[in-house]
C-alpha cells in the first residue's frame, strides 16, 4: 500500500483539498466521471445514494460515480437499465479510467454514502453500500477505505488525479432527498442520418 492510502482520511493532505481547485465538478445522481487533470475536483452530496472514487495513482486518473439504486429490479427490461443503477455507472467509471490510461490491476477504490436516513423507509442505503462492496470484490478492485450506511448525509470532495477525499457529515436539514432526478421522455420514431 503507497503512503497515501495509509494516512487516516481525516487527515488526507489538509493542505491539498484546500488549495484552489480551478475545475470543480459535481457529480450528480445518475453520473460518472473520471479525469487525469490534477486540478481537478469532483464533489457530490450524499443521502442514501452511493459513491465510489476509484483512482490508478500510478496513471494519475480516477473518477467518481454516483448511483441512486444497485440495481435495476429483476422483472426490468435490459432496455431499462439507466444511469440511476450502480451497476451500470461502476462500469461506465471503470470504462472511462481504462480510457484515460489507468490499469484496472491498479485502481483502488473508496465508497461513501448508503445513509439510512428515515428509519421508516426500507433500507436503500444498506442495499446500495452491499453493492458497491461486492462490485468492487468481484472486479479484483482493491477497497482501501469506506464511510457508509449510518443516518447522516455526507459531502465528498475528490482530486481524482492523486486519489485524495474529504468526506464531511452534512446537517440533517440539508441532506439530499431520496427523490430520482427527472428524466425526459425517450423520443419514439425514425432517425433519418445525413
Amino acid at each position: 500500500m503507497s503512503a497515501p492510502l495509509s494516512i487516516p482520511p481525516s487527515d488526507l493532505a489538509q493542505a491539498d483539498l484546500e488549495a484552489p481547485a480551478p475545475v470543480r465538478l459535481t457529480i450528480l445522481q445518475g453520473q460518472a466521471k473520471a479525469s487525469a487533470d490534477p486540478a481537478v475536483e469532483m464533489g457530490t452530496v450524499l443521502g442514501s445514494c452511493v459513491a465510489t472514487c476509484l483512482f490508478d495513482l500510478r496513471a494519475r486518473v480516477g473518477g467518481m460515480n454516483h448511483f441512486l439504486l444497485a440495481e435495476p429490479p429483476e422483472h426490468a427490461d435490459r432496455a431499462s437499465f439507466d444511469r440511476d443503477y450502480g451497476l451500470f455507472l461502476m462500469e461506465l467509471l471503470v470504462n472511462e479510467m481504462l480510457q484515460l490510461g489507468a490499469s484496472k490491476s491498479r485502481m483502488k477504490g473508496r465508497l461513501y454514502g448508503g445513509a439510512n436516513i428515515n428509519p421508516d423507509l426500507a433500507p436503500i442505503g444498506s442495499a446500495n453500500a452491499a453493492f458497491a462492496r461486492d462490485f468492487l470484490r468481484r472486479e479484483g478492485i482493491e477497497q482501501v477505505y469506506e464511510d457508509l450506511e449510518g443516518r447522516h448525509a455526507r459531502r465528498i470532495q475528490f482530486r481524482p488525479a492523486s486519489g485524495l477525499v474529504r468526506c464531511r457529515v452534512v446537517a440533517r436539514d440539508a441532506a439530499p432527498t431520496q427523490k430520482p432526478l427527472a428524466r425526459p421522455q425517450s423520443a419514439i420514431g425514425t432517425v433519418e442520418l445525413f
